[in-house]
C-alpha cells in the first residue's frame, strides 16, 4: 500500500518550489494564490530570500506547507491509500488527501505559526535533541527532573534513538545534563524558539482551537495517521478534536509509521522539501530499504 507522508518546520531551504513554479502551471498558480491568501509574498521569500528570511515564523511553517502541498497535486502518479505528516506535517497531509480546502489548511497553518510565536514570548522555553538511548529512560528521566526543575517531556518521537524534548530552559538544562549521565551520546539544546509540543504551548493551542473550529474538515479520501495517537482517522469530527490538542501533546512519529507498516504501508513517499522523514523510516524499518 502507498503512504504519503509530509514533514514538518525544519525542511525550509533558499529556492526551495523555484522548480516547481518554473516547469508546472498548476503549481505556479497555486504559488500565486498563497501569496494572495496569506497578504504577501511568500513565494519570493521562498524562491529568493535569505535563510535568515525564511526562518521567520510568518513565513517558515507556510513555506513548507505550500511546497508540499503543490509537490502532492502537481504529482504526475498521487493515489494515496494512507498519510500522514509530522508536526505541521499533518495539515499538509490533510490537505493534500481532501480533507482541508488548500485555502482553509494556509490560513490554519498561519494562525497556527503566529499563536506558536507569540506562546513563545510568553515564555522563555525551548528542545533538545536526545540520541541513543531507549525512550522509556528519557520518559523516566524527564519525569524526575519535572518534579524539581519546571516543565520537561518528551514531544517528538522520531525515530529509534532520536527524541526530542521539551520544556523550560532550566528544565531542559538538567535534563540534558542527566541524559547524558545516563549514556545518550548527544542531548543538545535546539536552537528554536520555544517547547513546542508541550504543556507550554497551552495558549498557542486555545488560540488554534478557535481557527480549527472555523475551518471545514470533510472526510478524506484515505485515512489520516495523526500525530496525538498515531491511529488511522477519516472521521471529521475525531480529525478536528485530534487536531487541537496536536500542539501541547507529543508528536507519535515512530508510533505511527510502525502502525502504517501494520497496517499494510509497503512503500512511503515524502512530498515536501528534503527527505528527512524518509531518513527517519529507514531507522523505525530498515527492512523496507533492504
Amino acid at each position: 500500500m502507498n503512504a504519503y507522508v509530509f514533514p514538518g518546520q525544519g525542511a525550509q531551504f533558499t529556492g526551495m518550489g523555484k522548480d516547481l513554479y518554473d516547469s508546472n502551471p498548476k503549481a505556479a498558480e497555486l504559488f500565486t494564490r498563497a501569496d494572495m491568501i496569506l497578504g504577501f509574498s511568500l513565494s519570493k521569500i521562498m524562491f529568493e530570500g535569505t535563510a535568515e528570511e525564511l526562518k521567520q515564523t510568518k513565513v517558515t511553517q507556510p513555506a513548507v506547507f505550500v511546497h508540499s502541498v503543490i509537490a502532492a497535486f502537481c504529482a504526475e502518479e498521487f493515489n494515496p491509500e494512507m498519510a500522514a505528516g509530522h508536526s505541521l506535517g499533518e495539515f499538509s497531509a490533510l490537505t493534500a488527501i481532501g480533507a482541508l480546502s488548500f485555502e482553509d489548511g494556509l490560513k490554519l497553518v498561519s494562525a497556527r505559526a503566529m499563536a506558536m510565536q507569540a506562546a513563545c514570548e510568553e515564555q522563555p522555553s525551548t528542545m533538545a535533541a536526545v540520541l541513543n538511548l531507549p525512550d522509556d529512560t528519557v520518559e523516566e528521566i524527564c519525569a524526575r527532573i519535572s518534579q524539581t526543575e519546571g516543565v520537561v517531556i518528551p514531544a517528538n518521537y522520531n525515530c529509534p534513538g532520536q527524541l526530542v524534548i521539551s520544556g523550560t530552559i532550566a528544565a531542559v538544562e538538567a535534563a540534558c545534563t542527566a541524559l547524558k549521565e545516563a549514556g545518550a551520546k548527544r542531548a543538545m539544546v535546539l536552537p528554536v524558539g520555544g517547547a513546542f509540543h508541550s504543556p507550554l504551548m497551552e495558549s498557542a493551542r486555545k488560540a488554534l482551537e478557535a481557527a480549527i473550529d472555523k475551518a471545514e474538515i470533510v472526510r478524506p479520501a484515505c485515512p489520516v495517521y495523526q500525530n496525538v495517537d498515531a491511529r488511522p482517522h477519516t472521521n471529521p469530527a475525531e480529525i478536528k478534536a485530534n487536531l487541537k490538542r496536536q500542539l501541547t501533546s507529543p508528536v507519535l512519529w515512530s508510533q505511527t509509521v510502525k502502525n502504517m507498516i501494520t497496517d499494510g504501508a509497503t512503500r512511503f513517499t515524502e512530498f515536501g522539501p528534503g527527505n528527512v522523514l524518509q531518513g527517519m523510516i529507514k531507522k523505525i524499518a530498515p527492512e523496507l530499504f533492504i
